[in-house]
């Protein structure tokens, strides 16, 4: 039995027909599979491998922290270093109401932590998100996700949840003063890296600030660097109460996190006692890899890199086929007229060894999250390959509307 029949017939799936690439090793902006062959990673496990594959600084420090100790015991009870040190970090890069983090184990973990966070300080139930957000997978998350016709097979889920339109200030009255919170991506991302538009946040912001409401926004994507700043809710001039985090913050390893004032995150400890746990959250391991992968990216110059190379893609991806590239940073999405013309450009760019992929809800968006360790050169090979694909698909279909 090959590796791809193991992997189907042993492995619970999640969509009919799974890429099935047989992986033997990755290293730096690369994937190799059990073939030799190499492919360029423009995806990076979906934005969750911020340094690219086997970064020496995170290896090192797994490997240091392996030699010390490991899980030790349920999150919360016993001070350890690389944790403390992490979440002392990142406090002092944050503004200053943010301050304390609970370490969990992914990002729709956070967000269940975040929902109860925002119910807790308010005492309210109702919970606002956005139509086409993704917050996570969980029954919690999935109630504030905005896109029925994946949830509807699961309900009921978390009753009183009401959805407004991203940008769409009329609707900004729907946050009331029986509104536990309201939770948004700082950028949207499953439906087409859309950014937030004519200070929409701080509209966001001011209107929290008027009824009570908690702010909560989702970093899961944006943070990290992703965008060419630490946090994508620096480009926009607005704070929120919680903020969500995952993906990019281990460097590609398993782990999540919420981060608020400490007024309002010691309130999980009592009344009930145990508002919120977790067993491996804050594990030695994953935390000392958060750690070496913050200090890099935070670095100086790291950012500056990534908002060049944002623009390097952009003077390089312009194509008949492409009607725009959205987002920020190295957080992009190359727009297409239709879906097909999407999936053509992705399959035909994985057989040639260019890694790209799908966004949840947007058909006509290809994904390019590449590490934001890719080199100019790795930038310009792949964008090569993507229009010589472009190319053969026009030419395929010649005389034909795409």
């Amino acid at each position: 039995m090959s590796l791809r029949e193991g992997f189907l017939k042993y492995q619970a799936q999640t969509s009919p027909h799974p890429l099935g690439m047989e992986v033997s090793h990755a290293k730096g902006s690369y994937i190799y599979d059990t073939s030799g062959k190499a492919y360029l990673d423009f995806v990076a496990g979906v934005s969750a491998s911020s340094l690219g594959h086997a970064h020496p600084a995170v290896n090192a420090a797994v490997a240091a922290q392996m030699e010390k100790y490991s899980h030790v015991m349920v999150y919360g009870e016993y001070a350890q270093d690389p944790a403390v040190e992490y979440c002392r970090m990142l406090a002092g890069l944050m503004p200053q109401n943010l301050n304390k983090t609970y370490l969990v184990n992914s990002g729709t973990e956070a967000t269940e932590g975040a929902l109860k966070l925002a119910r807790r300080v308010t005492g309210r139930s109702q919970l606002i998100s956005c139509h086409n957000a993704y917050h996570g997978n969980t029954m919690g998350s999935m109630s504030v996700m905005g896109f029925e016709e994946r949830k509807r097979i699961f309900r009921p889920l978390v009753p009183d949840v009401d959805f407004i339109t991203f940008n769409n200030d009329a609707d900004l009255e729907k946050i009331t003063g029986r509104t536990a919170g309201i939770i948004l991506e700082t950028i949207q991302g499953g439906a087409g890296f859309i950014e937030p538009q004519n200070d929409f946040l701080q509209k966001v912001r001011k209107r929290c600030d008027e009824t009570g409401a908690i702010m909560i926004l989702d970093e899961i994507q944006p943070g990290f660097g992703r965008t060419g700043k630490l946090f994508g809710f620096e480009h926009y001039g607005a704070v929120p109460d919680i903020m969500v985090m995952g993906k990019g913050m281990g460097g590609g390893m398993p782990v999540g996190a919420f981060t608020a004032s400490d007024k309002m995150m010691d309130l999980l400890s009592h009344d009930p006692k145990l508002g919120h746990i977790t067993t491996f959250g804050g594990h030695p391991v994953i935390a000392a890899a958060c750690l070496a992968t913050l200090k890099e990216i935070s670095r100086d110059g790291f950012m500056d890199e990534v908002l060049a190379k944002e623009k390097l893609f952009r003077e390089l991806l312009v194509h008949p086929l492409l009607t725009g590239v959205r987002g920020r940073g190295l957080m992009l999405a190359a727009m297409v007229r239709n879906p097909a013309v999407a999936d053509q450009i992705i399959l035909k760019c994985h057989e040639k060894g260019l890694i790209l992929f799908w966004l949840l809800f947007e058909g006509c968006a290809v994904r390019i999250t590449p590490p934001l360790t890719v080199s100019e050169g790795e930038i310009r090979q792949g964008c090569a390959m993507m229009l010589g694909v472009m190319d053969e698909i026009m030419a395929e279909n010649a005389g034909n509307a795409l």
